[in-house]
């Protein structure tokens, strides 16, 4: 509490330092030399030039650069319960798998795997089972007729997750005698061999199929030749073309035909 003869409109005398000053003495300055500081920073002090210098100070010596760590541990951190985002593990890639069955059955088996898919209920992790095939003309009996043949007698393709169960599911349909791969472990097929092969398939012109081998007696069904018998010299499966040897007045000529203008004699 002020005292009653306070007044705040007095000046109020200071003579609190001059007192403190005449009992202790005068206080020490605070200022450091130039040598002080650098001393202190562990610097070499400047030197003033002289006439061996020619005017020239030595060089102060720089602090040292910060040094980083080139790569800094991560720290985990937990999942936040009440986040609105769940968090998404990575999805398995879907690859296409070859698939060993008895030869000749590979339509049958192929039929049997999709029932299998089916009741299962494997979709979401089998998701194609292909048969390579092409469409090619044969004749037989003087008659073309389009068939379909096997590119890989004893194979079929099927598009999958692997994993324990759809592994199961397929090795142990009727009919598949294994993978292809090392041991358990089914190696998948490269992208592009996949490609090739689809396309093949789905190429609009049937190929033609020659139904005769070399050295085997034909017979031709058309052209100026039409009901000659001949020997098969020669087969070019790409030019779909074969030579034949022809018998005239004793003597063998070539000809050349297209694979539907013979048929075995």
């Amino acid at each position: 509490m002020l005292p009653e003869d306070y007044n705040d409109e007095e000046e109020i005398e200071e003579p609190i330092f001059e007192e403190a000053e005449d009992a202790i003495g005068p206080l020490p300055t605070l200022e450091l030399s130039p040598d002080a500081i650098f001393e202190r920073l562990g610097l070499d002090a400047v030197v003033a030039p002289s006439d061996e210098t020619e005017g020239e100070a030595e060089p102060v010596e720089a602090l040292p650069p910060l040094e980083f760590e080139d790569s800094v541990e991560e720290v985990g951190v937990l999942p936040d319960p009440f986040a609105d985002e769940e968090v998404k593990e990575p999805v398995e890639e879907r690859a296409w798998f070859i698939v060993h069955c008895y030869s000749g059955y590979e339509h049958k088996v192929r039929h049997n795997l999709e029932q299998r898919i089916e009741s299962m209920g494997m979709q979401e992790f089998i998701f194609q089972v292909v048969v390579p095939t092409v469409e090619e003309i044969e004749l037989k009996d003087g008659k073309r007729r389009t068939v379909e043949r096997c590119l890989y007698p004893g194979y079929l393709m099927v598009q999958m997750k692997l994993s324990d169960d759809s592994w199961y599911v397929v090795r142990n349909t009727p009919g598949v005698t294994g993978f292809v791969g090392m041991g358990n472990n089914p190696t998948p097929l490269r992208a592009e061999a996949v490609q090739r092969i689809l396309r093949r398939m789905e190429s609009a012109a049937p190929e033609v199929r020659a139904t005769f081998k070399r050295t085997q007696k034909v017979r031709i069904v058309e052209g100026p030749f039409a009901d000659f018998i001949g020997v098969v010299d020669d087969i070019d499966e790409e030019r779909t073309k074969v030579r034949v040897l022809v018998s005239f007045f004793g003597r063998e000529t070539p000809v050349e035909l297209d694979f539907l203008q013979v048929e075995k004699a």
